[in-house]
């Protein structure tokens, strides 16, 4: 078992070599004349100075954490004190990979964006290879850290140090994951969608002027807040998402009872992670444009052929691993087939929910039509469509993953959800690379608007560009339904850890519905404080670009440059203030209900704070996408196109959902996972001295 366990690391190496092979080929491409370099280079400052200084920021908290697990582990002894040592060290490495992997999105797609422009003088085709090579850069190294983290730990604590528990430090390897997403999603989320609805408000609807004009002085910070939220906020996300996911299935396998400490329970969620990241890097390779031109079409293809890769990967890794075990221990009557079969349905989830959310999202489909036609008689009714079809957008998910989990609990207990859940991350650098996609094309269309590059390029960038809309939505659906399930899988290690039984979570207990409703309650509160913050940063940024269209002559005639600098300061200022908060509840609001009221209002905290973020989540995402489209699809000539009421009505209710699927919603994943993953590191603690009110 060492000489496989050897090997999944291994696998995740890989995959960082093909993202930096990649990576150097984007950059032997060209970049263009001296006109989109600057402005590439002013969105690749902007973006780097606020990495920089929001890194800044996390640092003090993960240090303030690191010395709180450091003096528990002093006040430790024996063994609880070597592992919490090791939670330690854990949490600082996950938390250094999650920072690294927002990293390295941010950066391939600053340097990427003015490569595509220039490539979309000659081509789609080559255009659309750079866009897709450059997310697939940021999908790979995201998936390969969580595997190489996730795995080298492992090996480090079974093989190496050959402790008796070695799945108990990774729980500090996927809280530091998840606590440093939290920040990024936040802080990310809340600088974006500022520049985002202060240049549109101002310039689009005030000013009349295009997107993405030079005249406007917020157009430099929206191009910064793209890469900084969907890249950076999406990579960390996502490397979390993987790492609990991953984590939390080890954890279980470990746990089960009468199972028998490391078997192969324990050891088949990496190995379907090796699998899947070899199977993604080939994937990559599947991304051509057809005859018929259809880009969406293009990058399905890649997904597709990631996922069966990977299940002819894990059906051979199944069949190998569970062929002789004993399925008694699982309480299943079935073999190793019912293994395989959740493994299959984890990847069916993905593709269902994908399509569901693609759906809900896109021009071609009848919600965002109906939101687009609800705009002809005004902003009013463009938002009470576009509200109706995010709740609407709940159901099909839900009943998915309800189905899901039901038939996976079916083919092999808890344990079976647990795998769907791994399976569903198959793709997960395929999905990375789809989401950066977007940002970088999006870019790219920005570059050639504002270098005056020929029409035809402009044509040939919003091509792009307009499936990048799609992809964005598509991903944080698979975002949000992955987390759900990684969320479940974590419950199910927070119950078998502590042996509550199966009837300890009874809703006629008083203590569990105390748990149950604050955790119903903390995704309101919490989405509450990002759009407000979204609203007063948007305030800021709009009174600025006001001024400087009223204090600086010549702006609008194109003879005076705007002072771009000021606005970027303005949401990094703000981005930066706003996020301690929203941080600070989702990891102290665990720790208050548990040790007030115990481990069995801690539990019911988690069952509600799952169930109503995925609704709260979905929601947001989907509506805020179905908005969005439903704008470009006025825009793109429908409903009297731009200019018309119907499009100034569009442009008031993209704005609305602007914070709700690029905040809110999906910072609602990581908010789950960092309650989840303190919840677990303290029930020791909290079941021995929680419940002082009681």
């Amino acid at each position: 078992m060492d000489g496989l366990i050897i090997l999944i690391p291994l696998a995740a190496i890989v995959a960082l070599i093909a993202a930096a092979l990649l990576g150097q080929n984007i950059l032997a491409s060209e970049t263009g004349d001296e006109r989109m370099v600057d402005i590439s280079d002013a969105v690749k400052q902007g973006a780097s100075a606020y990495m920089n200084r929001q890194y800044r920021t996390i640092l003090i908290v993960g240090v303030i954490i690191t010395v709180i697990f450091a003096v528990v582990a002093m006040a430790s002894r024996g063994s609880d004190g070597v592992l919490w040592w090791w939670t330690t060290v854990g949490f600082a490495v996950g938390a250094l990979f999650s920072a690294i992997s927002g990293y390295v999105g941010m950066n391939i797609a600053v340097r990427a964006n003015v490569r595509v422009a220039q490539a979309a003088r000659s081509s789609l085709t080559g255009a659309l290879k750079i866009a897709f090579n450059g997310g697939a850069v940021a999908g790979l190294a995201v998936a390969g850290l969580a595997l190489l983290g996730v795995a080298g730990f492992f090996y480090l604590f079974f093989v190496v140090f050959k402790i008796s528990n070695p799945v108990e430090p990774l729980v500090g390897f996927a809280f530091g994951a998840s606590l440093i997403s939290l920040f990024a999603r936040v802080g990310g989320g809340i600088y974006t969608k500022a520049a985002d609805v202060g240049a549109d408000l101002v310039g689009k609807v005030e000013a009349g002027i295009p997107e993405d004009d030079p005249r406007n002085p917020a157009v430099i910070a929206d191009n910064v807040g793209d890469n900084v939220g969907d890249c950076a906020g999406m990579g960390a996300d996502l490397f979390e998402t993987y790492a609990v996911t991953a984590i939390g299935a080890v954890f279980l396998g470990f746990l089960l009872p009468h199972t028998g400490g490391v078997t192969s329970l324990v050891i088949y969620p990496l190995v379907l992670g090796a699998i899947a990241i070899l199977a993604s890097i080939i994937g990559v390779f599947f991304v051509r444009l057809g005859e018929d031109g259809n880009i969406m079409a293009a990058l399905y293809r890649g997904v597709f052929a990631s996922a069966i890769l990977s299940v002819i990967g894990f059906g051979i890794a199944t069949f190998a691993m569970f062929r002789d075990f004993d399925f008694n221990l699982l309480n299943s009557a079935g073999g190793w087939l019912n293994i395989f079969g959740a493994s299959i349905l984890g990847i069916v989830v993905t593709i269902l929910i994908m399509f569901i959310t693609e759906y809900y999202t896109s021009t071609r489909f009848s919600p965002v039509r109906r939101i687009a036609d609800a705009s002809v008689t005004g902003s009013a009714t463009n938002i009470i469509s576009g509200l109706a079809v995010g709740m609407q957008s709940t159901a099909l998910p839900v009943i998915v993953l309800v189905i899901a989990s039901f038939i996976a609990f079916q083919f092999a207990g808890l344990y079976g959800i647990a795998v769907a859940a791994v399976a569903m991350l198959s793709v997960t650098g395929m999905v990375v690379a789809m989401d950066t996609y977007g940002p970088i094309t999006d870019n790219a269309g920005g570059i050639a608007e504002m270098s005056d590059l020929p029409e035809e390029v402009r044509q040939n960038t919003d091509a792009l560009d307009a499936v990048g809309n799609t992809t964005k939505a598509v991903t944080k659906g698979y975002a949000i339904g992955s987390a759900a399930l990684a969320a479940l899988v974590l419950f199910a290690d927070y119950s078998e850890r502590l042996d509550l039984g199966e009837s300890a979570f009874r809703l006629n207990d008083p203590i569990v519905l105390i748990g149950l409703l604050t955790g119903a309650m903390l995704p309101f509160l919490f989405s509450s404080f990002l759009m407000e913050s979204v609203g007063k940063a948007a305030g800021s940024v709009i009174e600025e670009v006001r001024r400087q269209f009223r204090d600086i002559p010549g702006i609008m005639e194109g003879t005076a440059r705007p002072e771009y600098g000021r606005a970027v300061d303005i949401v990094t200022q703000a981005a930066l203030r706003e996020m301690a908060l929203p941080g600070i509840i989702a990891v102290v609001a665990p720790l208050i209900v548990g040790f007030l009221f115990g481990p069995l209002a801690l539990g019911g905290l988690l069952i509600g704070v799952i169930a109503s973020g995925l609704m709260m989540a979905l929601m947001m995402s989907n509506g805020g996408g179905a908005w969005d489209n439903a704008k470009k699809y006025i825009e793109d000539g429908n409903l009297g196109g731009k200019g018309s009421e119907a499009h100034a009505a569009s442009v008031v209710g993209d704005t609305v959902g602007d914070p709700y699927k690029d905040t809110a919603g999906p910072s609602i994943n990581p908010l789950i996972k960092v309650i989840n993953t303190v919840s677990l590191i303290f029930a020791s603690m909290i079941a021995s001295v929680g419940g002082i009110l009681l």
